[in-house]
């Protein structure tokens, strides 16, 4: 039986950057993920996650510097992004965050994760197989455990004693072979998003491209809705409907933090287990990486301490530095995507300058953004008009 400090069950951004940060400060990590686990995603990231983790632009696949909205009457509002927004590819990106936690010490293991054991003492293993199904299970001895296994987390179900309902979305995607340039319909250089009843009732759908290859997706919470049938809309829009499909995946999406992500004791979860996913934007992927940072330094120190209070710090530090950001974005899904008059309206919103500048400004830097109060407030009024129907220009 092997001994680690940690084990972080789920290689995905969250997982793979609490066990390379926790590799970094000299403990000993089991990093443990299932091969060929890709999850849905657009795969934007800001050019804050390159400079706050240190990721070279080299693992982009793609850099867009417009975003098209697309309203239920077909309306096409172009957004400026004033610098770029960066594309990656989920299964060559997360396997790249991956390579970097074993060159920094931790020891990867591709396997299945089997639940979590306790001995009579207290002490906590992990129970494993290495390689397929049929492998022997193994045991790891462990000081601590990261959950970072998704929004269906195994870990959260064994190690949290009270359940929380979990708000998601179900996403589904279609990885398809890019056009040759940029053509009437589809721009390399450009993400359309989808603010449209037919392609989701509750949500959005998106074209993102990939450089070769381009993501065309879309996410919704009402049972029965056909999202193959919303990704076909999307893809003969952009005449992409003749392009071949390269692989298709499907998952729940997170909308909403869990009001706890640690057992009290000494598991703490991260990432999509934890609910780590912006609401409105679905975006996961800053968050995630943001909320594995967080846990290797709570982590660390309750391992020095032996302070289980350290792992409630975890859940502390993402929500103060992201809590007003997801409480807007909130409110906006709620109220906006609520129909397709208000997906009409909100589309047409999306036109006005300080809505479009104060928005990417806010997504290239993670805060909100309050150096322009001026154009706060001409915001605030033109979005009241917009709600009594005054529709202002």
């Amino acid at each position: 039986m092997r001994c680690y400090d940690v084990a972080v069950i789920g290689g995905g951004p969250s997982g793979a950057t609490a066990a390379n940060e926790l590799a970094s400060r000299g403990l000993s990590v089991l990093l443990l993920d299932r091969n060929g686990r890709i999850k849905p995603c657009g795969g934007a990231v800001p050019p804050i996650l390159l400079r706050e983790f240190e990721v070279p632009e080299s693992r982009l696949e793609a850099k867009v510097s417009s975003a098209r909205m697309v309203s239920p009457s077909n309306t096409q509002v172009d957004m400026d992004i004033g610098g770029f927004v960066g594309m990656v590819d989920r299964g060559s990106f997360d396997n790249w965050l991956r390579r970097r936690a074993a060159d920094a010490g931790a020891d990867y293991v591709e396997g299945h994760f089997e639940g979590l054991e306790r001995s009579r003492h207290g002490q906590l293993s992990v129970l494993y197989r290495a390689g397929g199904k049929s492998a022997a299970v193994s045991k790891a001895r462990v000081g601590a455990v990261v959950g970072a296994d998704g929004a269906a987390s195994r870990v959260r179900k064994q190690a949290m004693s009270q359940q929380e309902t979990m708000k998601h979305v179900f996403a589904y995607h279609e990885i398809v072979r890019s056009p040759d340039g940029k053509t009437p319909w589809f721009d390399p250089e450009r993400c359309d998003v989808y603010y449209q009843g037919k392609v989701s009732p509750d949500f959005y759908g998106w074209v993102f491209p990939h450089g070769e290859c381009t993501s065309v997706g879309a996410g919704s919470a009402i049972k029965g809705f056909s999202l193959r049938h919303a990704v076909k809309i999307m893809r003969d829009n952009s005449r992409l409907d003749d392009n071949a499909i390269v692989r298709t995946e499907g998952a729940p999406l997170p909308l909403k933090p869990l009001k706890r992500w640690d057992n009290g004791r000494d598991v703490v979860l991260v990432g999509d287990a934890a609910g780590a996913v912006a609401p409105s934007s679905g975006e996961g992927i800053y968050y995630a990486m943001s909320s594995g940072r967080s846990a290797a330094k709570a982590v660390a120190a309750f391992l020095e301490s032996g302070d289980a209070r350290q792992l409630g710090n975890v859940r502390k530090d993402f929500m103060a530095s992201h809590r007003w950001v997801f409480f807007i974005l909130g409110i906006m899904q709620y109220y906006w995507y609520s129909s397709d008059k208000r997906r009409e309206k909100f589309v047409e919103i999306c036109r006005d300058p300080d809505v479009q500048r104060l928005t990417w400004e806010a997504y290239m830097n993670k805060k909100l953004v309050r150096a322009k109060p001026a154009a706060h407030v001409r915001i605030f009024f033109k979005d009241l008009a917009h709600l009594v129907g005054l529709n202002p220009r």
